[in-house]
C-alpha cells in the first residue's frame, strides 16, 4: 500500500545520522505491517536497512540477532551443535504461517515491536531468555527481558524515538531441552497457543506461554512439576487469556492446560 502522507525517508549509515525525533516518525524495518494499512499519522520513514547491520553473528556468549535480521535469515542459519534449543528457531518461524514473500521481508525486531500475541518471534525469545537492547532516543542504551519487552497486544517497551537494536539468546538457554507444541483453530490459522519449555541441566523446568496470553508469561519450577502443580501455577483466571476471532478464552485456556501436560511428559520421559 502506497503511504500518500510520507514527506521524507532518511537513511541512516550510522547512529549519528539519526535525525531528531518528532511526531509522524517511524522506523521502517521489513514494512510487511507498516505497508499494509493506511498510516496517515505518519509524515516520515527512517530506514534500518541502510544501517547494514550483521543479522546473527554467533559468539561465546550466546545469538546475537539484529532486530533488523530477516526471519528467513534466522530460518537458515547454521548454529552450533551443542546448541539442543535450535530447532525451536525453525518450529517458531513455521508457526509465521506466511508466504516466502513475507519470510523475506518481515524482521525479527518488527515482529518483537508489533507485541501481537501471536507472534512466533516473541516466543522463541521469550522461552530462550532473550534479552533486549534498546537505543534510546537520547542517547545511550538500555538491556530489557523480552518478557518484559512485550507489554501487550501492540504495546511495548519502547518510548517515543527509541529503537530495538538487537536480542541476545544466551548460550545458557541454548544448550537445554526442549519441548513446543502450537495450536490454531484452524489449519493455517494464527497461533492460538503456543507453549515453549526448557529444561536445563540443574533440573529447572521453565514453561512459557504466548499467543493464549495477552503477553509472554513465564513459569518456572526447580524441578519437574508433578501434573497436579503444573496445573495449579498456569490455570489462570479466564480473564487472564487473549479474546479474539482466533479462540475464546475459555477454549485458549483448556488448550494451555492440555498442551502443558503434554510437554511435561515428554520432557519428564513418560509415555504420551
Amino acid at each position: 500500500m502506497d503511504l500518500n502522507t510520507i514527506g521524507a525517508v532518511a537513511r541512516p549509515r550510522v547512529r549519528g545520522d539519526f535525525p531528531a525525533w518528532r511526531a509522524g516518525d517511524a522506523f521502517l524495518a521489513g514494512g510487511t505491517w507498516l505497508f499494509s494499512e493506511p498510516q496517515p499519522q505518519l509524515s516520515r520513514l527512517i530506514d534500518l536497512g541502510t544501517l547494514g547491520w550483521e543479522p546473527l553473528r554467533v559468539t561465546a556468549s550466546g545469538l546475537e540477532i539484529a532486530a533488523t535480521c530477516k526471519i528467513a535469515q534466522l530460518d537458515a542459519a547454521t548454529l552450533p551443535v551443542e546448541w539442543t534449543a535450535a530447532p525451536l528457531i525453525n518450529h517458531c518461524v513455521r508457526a509465521f504461517v506466511a508466504s516466502f514473500k513475507i519470510w523475506n521481508m518481515a524482521t525479527v525486531g518488527g515482529n518483537l515491536c508489533m507485541a501481537l500475541p501471536a507472534g512466533p518471534m516473541i516466543s522463541l525469545a521469550a522461552a530462550l531468555d532473550g534479552i533486549c537492547t534498546i537505543w534510546k532516543t537520547g542517547g545511550g542504551e538500555r538491556k530489557i527481558p523480552v518478557t518484559d519487552f512485550v507489554k501487550g497486544p501492540q504495546q511495548n517497551a519502547l518510548s517515543p524515538g527509541d529503537l530495538l537494536r538487537r536480542i541476545d539468546l544466551p548460550a545458557s538457554a541454548l544448550v537445554k531441552r526442549t519441548a513446543f507444541r502450537q495450536i490454531s483453530l484452524t489449519q493455517l490459522g494464527r497461533s492460538a497457543a503456543l507453549l515453549i519449555a526448557t529444561m536445563g541441566a540443574d533440573g529447572v523446568f521453565a514453561l512459557t506461554v504466548t499467543a493464549a496470553t495477552p503477553r509472554p508469561l513465564q513459569f518456572s519450577f526447580a524441578r519437574m512439576p508433578t501434573p497436579d502443580e503444573l496445573r495449579a501455577a498456569i490455570e489462570l483466571p479466564l480473564d487472564a487469556y487473549y479474546d479474539d476471532v482466533h479462540g475464546k478464552p475459555a477454549w485458549r485456556r483448556h488448550m494451555t492446560l492440555h498442551l502443558a501436560q503434554e510437554i511435561r511428559r515428554e520432557l519428564a520421559g513418560e509415555p504420551a
